[in-house]
């Protein structure tokens, strides 16, 4: 990720990534679902309190229907089962991140459209 020009964080377990979210923004999460303190579906609700915008992977080898509509319910941008080549993780995390910029930038628009339309 780092050789793409991504800046990166890591956090060993939920605790501490929800610690992260707090202090600083993140665009993006990549989180499993076996963490060593809690399921990564518990952190995705977290994130989406501390961080509505961010976008948030779930990658796992422990992958069963109910975990992925539990994992899409609690806002899940995206679910990859493992493995998962450096390739297609790449091309997952480039996706979400236009994804999140053109939602910023239609965001901003739609305001400013509005604060135009009252003037």
């Amino acid at each position: 990720m780092e050789r793409k020009g991504y800046l990166t964080d890591t956090a060993e377990t939920g605790s501490e990534a929800i610690e992260k979210v707090r202090s600083k923004y993140f665009n993006l999460a990549l989180i499993d679902i076996r963490l060593p303190d809690m399921d990564g579906t518990a952190l995705l609700s977290e994130f989406r309190e501390l961080n509505p915008e961010m976008k948030k992977i779930i990658i796992t080898g422990f992958s069963t229907r109910e975990n992925a509509i539990e994992s899409l319910n609690q806002g899940a941008n995206a679910y990859l089962e493992k493995p998962v080549t450096p390739g297609k993780l790449l091309e997952f995390v480039a996706k979400k991140l236009a994804e999140q910029e053109y939602e910023i930038k239609y965001h901003e628009d739609t305001v400013n459209k509005l604060l135009q339309s009252r003037k």
